[in-house]
């Protein structure tokens, strides 16, 4: 059964920096494309990053741009969040996905924001950054 299973959360201070890493079983994820969401207690759903199955391309929110790198290691079935300069505004509970049958799918594009386009969700990994 395909599982995307999370990690890297903790407590932080804020300037600080986390990595998460999302490790895939069950199947290959290396035609999928990965992204990461997370979700702030009482707020929406916020989709923050994505990869390209290539690894060539990459969407990021603006909330996040300029301070957050995903990454993939396909041999590893891996997927990576490397957060610097973390803010306070940043917790939240962190969720990694896969996707492949999304409208404009290729192995060079990232999923746009706005669509509903994840196949398989991770359990979510709690992060959180004190003021």
């Amino acid at each position: 059964q395909a599982q995307l299973v999370e990690s890297g959360g903790g407590l932080v201070q804020a300037g600080g920096s986390l990595r998460l890493s999302c490790s895939a079983s069950g199947r290959t994820f290396s035609t999928y494309a990965m992204g990461w969401f997370r979700q702030a207690p009482g707020k929406e759903r916020e989709y923050v990053a994505a990869i390209s199955w290539s690894g060539g391309n990459a969407y990021y929110a603006d909330s996040v741009k300029g301070r957050f790198t995903i990454s993939r290691d396909n041999a590893k079935n891996t997927v990576y969040l490397e957060m610097n300069s973390l803010k306070p505004e940043d917790t939240a509970v962190y969720y990694c996905a896969a996707g492949s049958g999304y409208l404009g799918y290729s192995y060079n594009s990232v999923p746009p924001p706005g669509l509903d386009w994840a196949d398989y969700w991770g359990q979510g990994t709690q992060v959180t950054v004190s003021s």
